[in-house]
């Protein structure tokens, strides 16, 4: 049984520079890491990649030679990558011994709340080759400061933890730039718990861009509160606890954490994270480290 990540979210949210900082910290603290880059359009890899899909298809050939948008052609290579499955799996058994597996997935966000190939490609893997993954949705944290952006990005967690049924944790990401992108209305546990959405309708209220979507906003906000299962935590992917403390978690979703007791104390022994691991201290702790002014906060929370 082997153990990783699935690493997915809007482009610019951060998941290439996660991949690089979480590797670099596994292997700080004793795991031997893998990481597998299946973004086509990722030409620039700040990591050492143990597979790379470029060595079975490019985005740009597939550009080139069929006419297509860069949108389509990562919906064909995905789609190219589910009928070579067969291709990934030889290149990933060697690794599965003694490797945590990290995969590096495309920012194209269709992919994995409105297209199968990419949820093909990852069932496929955990059946054939018995893996334990855990979904990490990153979200950049700048979203919080604009209503109607934190609801789009709400909607796109719970659509894409839906669709592809796995283990699932979404991540504000950036949250060191959190306050460069404007004040927050509410306390940040406002936006990582998902709480009463109603008051985000009284912000929405002022912003006259958003009047004739009042009642559709209020629709989305519903079904997020409805199916009750979107939550944040938080990610400064340069802290070493707050990167420590994402690792405890995903660590509890796939079961590494049973699979070895003994090395998982160990590893943790060596990091600074915090004995109490209440999510209250956890995001008060986060709001006082990056949110210096929380006393201009218009509702506390």
């Amino acid at each position: 049984m082997a153990f990783g990540q699935v690493v997915i979210g809007p482009p610019g949210s951060g998941k290439t520079t996660y991949c690089n900082g979480m590797s670099q910290f596994l292997s700080l603290i004793g795991r031997k890491v893998a990481v597998i880059n299946l973004d086509p359009a990722n030409d620039a890899l700040p990591y050492d990649c143990a597979v790379n899909i470029e060595d079975l298809i490019k985005l740009s050939d597939v550009m080139n030679e069929h006419s297509l948008g860069p949108n389509g052609g990562l919906v064909y290579c995905m789609d190219y990558l589910e009928k070579n499955v067969d291709w990934l799996q030889s290149k990933l058994e060697p690794l599965l011994k003694d490797h945590y597996l990290l995969f590096d997935f495309p920012g194209q966000v269709e992919l994995f709340f409105l297209h199968s190939n990419a949820k093909n490609v990852i069932m496929k893997l955990i059946k054939k080759l018995n893996l334990r993954l855990t979904a990490v949705h990153l979200v950049d944290a700048h979203l919080c400061s604009d209503p109607g952006k934190y609801v789009s990005a709400l909607l796109l967690s719970l659509s894409t933890m839906l669709h592809l049924e796995l283990p699932h944790i979404n991540v504000l990401s950036k949250i060191d730039l959190i306050e460069s992108y404007g004040k927050l209305a509410f306390n940040l546990d406002f936006y990582t718990d998902v709480q009463d959405l109603s008051y985000l309708q009284h912000q929405l209220d002022q912003d006259p861009r958003a009047a004739k979507y009042r009642k559709f906003t209020k629709e989305l906000c519903d079904v997020v509160q409805d199916f009750s299962l979107v939550d944040f935590t938080t990610l400064d992917i340069q802290d070493k606890e707050s990167v420590g403390n994402l690792v405890k978690l995903i660590d509890r979703t796939n079961g590494y954490i049973f699979a070895g007791v003994e090395s998982s104390a160990v590893e943790f022994s060596k990091i600074a994270v915090r004995p109490v691991d209440w999510d209250y201290y956890r995001v008060a702790a986060v709001q006082e480290k990056y949110m210096k002014d929380d006393e201009n906060f218009d509702n506390d929370n």
